[in-house]
């Protein structure tokens, strides 16, 4: 059974349709990478995944369940936002932008979730958040403020707080966009241990190395509307559409 299934979904933004349709699945323990120009739709369609943003049309399912909607007489009813917040705590997410409690350490940032929405005992939810900054490289800056942290160390604190939620699902929103180029690389590293832990992931991203070596599937958008999906191998090396080739000759 997918983990994550959707089927026919729109979303527009006034008179512009962003998403014209996109259908997808991932496996539990799929890794996928979104690929596309900008304003493809993939950010987009990764908000939409777990309600940030509401599709027009369409439906999406994360563990077989409807996100953000319920079906009642064949027709489907938005939830109120604090059923959604309960869905999306099987959904973890990592923006571009950090986002982190500047006034709180890592493992603060870390801690936070797991006692304020998941109820749990502060000694165990700052146990699991000091193991989380352990994976994640960050043993020794448990007790830094953002402010201190380089801009990769942010982004790895994010990952870690994403996972602290115990989610069934990360969703990676350009990642490493807002990094320098020699802190990109380490993100990229926890992600691929990630990904060899069996952690489900649909990942937008302009990075074409990862993308090879650690997707199980590449989708690549264009003006809304899936023009190519399939293994790395095929999408990457040999893919089939022109637009497909056009965009991978100004990016590689």
């Amino acid at each position: 059974m997918s983990l994550v299934r959707a089927v026919g979904v729109r979303k527009s933004f006034g008179a512009a349709e962003v998403l014209r349709g996109v259908d997808l699945e991932v496996a539990a323990g799929e890794v996928v990478c979104l690929l596309g120009p900008s304003g493809a739709g993939k950010s987009t369609f990764l908000r939409c995944v777990n309600h940030l943003e509401t599709i027009d049309a369409g439906r999406i399912w994360v563990d077989g369940t409807p996100v953000g909607f319920a079906e009642r007489g064949g027709r489907l009813h938005e939830l109120p936002e604090r059923e959604v917040a309960r869905q999306r705590r099987d959904i973890g997410m990592v923006f571009q932008r950090f986002n982190l409690f500047p006034h709180r350490t890592a493992l603060e940032n870390v801690a936070e979730g797991p006692v304020r929405v998941l109820r749990r005992p502060r000694r165990e939810a700052v146990e699991q958040a000091r193991a989380l900054l352990t994976r994640v490289g960050l043993a020794d800056k448990v007790d830094a403020y953002p402010h201190r942290l380089s801009g990769g160390q942010q982004q790895r604190v994010a990952i870690a707080r994403a996972l602290a939620m115990r989610p069934k699902l990360m969703l990676f929103d350009e990642p490493t966009s807002a990094l320098d180029p020699e802190l990109v690389g380490e993100v990229l590293d926890v992600m691929t241990d990630l990904a060899r832990d069996g952690m489900t992931m649909v990942v937008v991203t302009h990075e074409i190395g990862f993308a090879r070596q650690v997707a199980d599937q590449v989708v690549f958008l264009v003006d809304g509307a899936v023009v190519e999906a399939g293994p790395p191998a095929q999408v990457l090396d040999d893919p089939q559409r022109q637009r497909t080739r056009q965009f991978l000759a100004k990016v590689l």
